[in-house]
């Protein structure tokens, strides 16, 4: 038994040494750099060595491939292609993989872990705003951009997109400031350091959390939180708890805060009529964005593409268009064809501008329907 410690000492001895002449090597070639690059200081060199270091290791290992096939092959069977959605899924993904155009101007992520003590400390809004959008790994990344492509379309779907742009947008500032209150509360009032000075965390999922609220808000009286069905109330609280179970390492502060910042939204926006002045701004910029697009669909005639199954349903026929309208009882939307709603029967509310080709028209139901009364008025309707 002492040979083996003896023989185990050994070994540590001669690794340490080996790393001792490594270190040694790194130096000497450290300071070749500085001479090299016109006298720039070792921090700075060894700052771009990890960013180097961090890009080469950020790529991928297969995951993201399998995103980005079911992200295409989401966006391909919907009428309408949700770009924020897309656009912020790329954008994460983009500052994961780092590509060579995109070096110079990303900082490195040790640079935007959310600590709230440097927050606070050195007013560092980089921290607090880039935080969200870098991941520590693949799985990471891809598992918060397989719930923000659900969550996004939905949300996206039911709402236009500069809307919803603006909603997370206040989404993610609203998070970051809860999680930040949240630390400092539990260090002035409880004495709890480890949230405040020790917690460095990263990723989408606050952001996430706060959408799933919205989200359930719009739900009927059931969700489902990993196939589990259950109030659409605690459904957002029951995934917190079921993620912390499942992973302890992740961020139970940030979580929350996203969580909190969701109810909040919900309350202000109930409050709030009409649009908020960052929905106005961005529809005016995506209204200015799409003027080439509308003088091209006036000048090339596009046919649109029937699609069935989930989302609208409908099209061009004999080259006459008709626009989708969405049933103000359940807020599924219609092909312009219809004169009742497809998912409830709620006759549509046009003064009187119906369609001539239609089908028989049905009855006038309540708006009041409860999920159950909805699946027998669909069954009945398809003879199901």
């Amino acid at each position: 038994m002492g040979r083996v410690t003896h023989t185990n000492k050994r070994t540590q001895q001669k690794k340490l040494e080996k790393r001792k002449r490594k270190t040694a090597k790194r130096l000497d070639s450290l300071e070749c750099a500085c001479r090299e690059q016109g006298g720039k200081s070792k921090s700075k060199i060894k700052s771009e060595t990890l960013n180097t270091m961090e890009r080469r290791g950020s790529r991928s290992n297969g995951m993201l491939p399998l995103l980005a096939l079911h992200a295409a092959s989401e966006y391909y069977r919907l009428d309408r292609k949700p770009p924020v959605t897309a656009a912020l899924i790329a954008a994460n993904s983009l500052v994961y993989l780092r590509p060579a155009f995109l070096e110079p101007i990303l900082p490195s992520i040790h640079d935007v872990w959310f600590n709230p003590h440097l927050i606070l400390k050195n007013k560092d809004l980089k921290r607090f705003l880039l935080s969200p959008f870098y991941h520590v790994g693949e799985s990471h990344l891809v598992y918060n951009m397989l719930s923000l492509l659900w969550k996004g379309i939905k949300l996206e779907s039911s709402m236009d997109s500069a809307e919803f742009a603006s909603m997370v947008a206040v989404l993610l500032g609203m998070s970051q400031g809860i999680t930040l209150l949240l630390s400092k509360a539990l260090l002035v009032l409880f004495d709890y350091e480890k949230a405040y000075y020790s917690e460095y965390a990263v990723g989408f999922s606050g952001v996430i959390f706060a959408m799933k609220v919205v989200l359930n808000s719009q739900s009927g009286n059931y969700s489902y939180v990993h196939g589990i069905p259950m109030p659409s109330r605690y459904a957002a609280w029951a995934e917190l708890v079921l993620i912390q179970m499942l992973v302890p390492g992740v961020s139970f502060i940030g979580h929350l805060g996203g969580m909190l910042a969701g109810f909040l939204y919900l309350r202000l926006r109930s409050a709030y009529s009409g649009s908020d002045p960052l929905t106005l701004v961005l529809r005016g910029v995506t209204n200015v964005l799409e003027l080439p697009m509308r003088f091209l669909r006036r000048v090339l005639p596009f046919r649109r593409r029937q699609v069935s199954g989930r989302g609208p349903v409908g099209g061009s026929r004999r080259g006459i268009a008709l626009a989708d309208w969405r049933c103000s009882a359940c807020t599924y939307e219609n092909s312009g064809w219809l004169d009742a709603c497809e998912m409830c029967g709620t006759n549509r509310n046009d003064n009187g501008n119906r369609n001539p080709m239609a089908s028989h028209p049905l009855p006038q139901y309540s708006r009041d329907l409860t999920l159950e009364e909805l699946r027998q008025l669909r069954l009945e309707r398809f003879g199901r």
